[in-house]
């Protein structure tokens, strides 16, 4: 009975969590609509609420942002708004730290989070999972021997973790993607590479059957 019991949990938990991210996605996203007049809310005219139009609208404006600022007026006024936040205190503090962050994660040349290596953490005798990041070229003038600048994340959560300086021959380099790396830490290691083949052999079957 306990083992058909703990079965049912393996399947349902990861169902019920998926699900629930997804319906805090949604629901979050769909606040987006009430930024619309009362009249044009999709509510108003259809008589009812249908989940998912604030992910559309919310795609559109992301979009529009994108295609609108991508010349050279749009930047200006970018700019602009931008040098009106720096201005601000405390706003501008929040707002210059999470721009960079985001700039560095998301731009097309960034360095971020595109290498997994082992590096001696905590102690000489220990490895630790670590991603590379970018290297602050004043920190690295400063240094005798080739650095590299790597996060640790904690696990099991990986948004915490700590920001080191390492000498490059000391570090080791793993073929491993930075999402099966994150997998890894998340679970404490329970998503092994087995775990990871097994599921890639369900969605090649479940994409042959289609």
């Amino acid at each position: 009975m306990k083992r058909y019991f703990i079965t049912g949990l393996l399947i349902w938990v990861p169902l019920g969590i998926t699900l629930w991210v997804l319906d805090l996605l949604i629901g979050t996203m769909d606040l987006t609509l009430t930024l619309l007049p009362e009249n044009w809310q999709p509510q108003a005219w259809l008589g009812f609420r249908i989940p998912g139009l604030g992910v559309i609208l919310t795609l559109v404006v992301i979009l529009v942002t994108g295609l609108a600022t991508a010349n050279i007026i749009g930047q200006r006024l970018v700019d602009f708004w931008e040098g009106f936040l720096l201005r601000i205190p405390v706003v501008n503090t929040i707002y210059n730290s999470v721009k960079q962050v985001s700039d560095t994660l998301l731009a097309s040349d960034s360095h971020a989070f595109r290498k997994v290596l082992l590096v001696r953490y905590p102690h000489p005798d220990a490895w630790s999972i670590a991603f590379q990041t970018k290297l602050p070229d004043k920190v690295a003038n400063k240094l005798m021997d080739e650095h590299v600048a790597v996060f640790i994340p904690t696990a099991p959560s990986p948004v915490n973790g700590f920001y080191f300086f390492v000498k490059r021959s000391e570090t080791i380099e793993l073929d491993m993607s930075v999402d099966t790396a994150l997998k890894t830490i998340v679970s404490m290691g329970v998503a092994s590479a087995d775990v990871q083949s097994k599921t890639d052999k369900l969605r090649s079957r479940f994409a042959g059957n289609q």
